[in-house]
């Protein structure tokens, strides 16, 4: 994928696509992405400033729209007006990606079965099985 222009990202995780919005309807659309996006994100500020962390709110709205970023690393939160992003890389893991209700559901079952063996094997050892 290119990070020369704002794109559509492929189907799948946004992981490692980089979004360069060229009006503001691209950029408040990078920044739903974003706000959506499950990992760390990196702003490129119009200051050339570069800011890893996770975005947990967005006021996409009013006369001046911001978002709001829990820096990598640091206490506390950054508030950044839109207008000051310049691009949005997708940088973080995905905690999200290639997980589903199914696999959520077969690791439970697996752990579930160990834990009933484990107490059965612990039984058997104090005698009472």
């Amino acid at each position: 994928m290119t990070d020369s222009k704002y794109h559509e990202p492929e189907a799948g995780s946004l992981e490692g696509c980089v979004f360069r919005p060229t009006t503001l309807k691209e950029l408040a659309e990078a920044v739903e992405q974003a706000f959506d996006y499950r990992g760390d994100v990196t702003l490129e500020l119009t200051s050339g400033a570069k800011i890893e962390g996770y975005i947990f709110n967005r006021t996409p709205t009013g006369s001046r729209p911001f978002l709001q970023l829990f820096p990598k690393g640091e206490a506390g939160e950054c508030v950044i007006p839109y207008a000051d992003v310049a691009s949005i890389a997708f940088t973080g893991k995905d905690t999200a990606s290639g997980k589903s209700w199914e696999a959520w559901v077969a690791k439970k079952e697996s752990q579930r079965r160990a834990e009933a063996d484990q107490a059965a094997a612990e039984a058997k050892a104090r005698g009472h099985l």
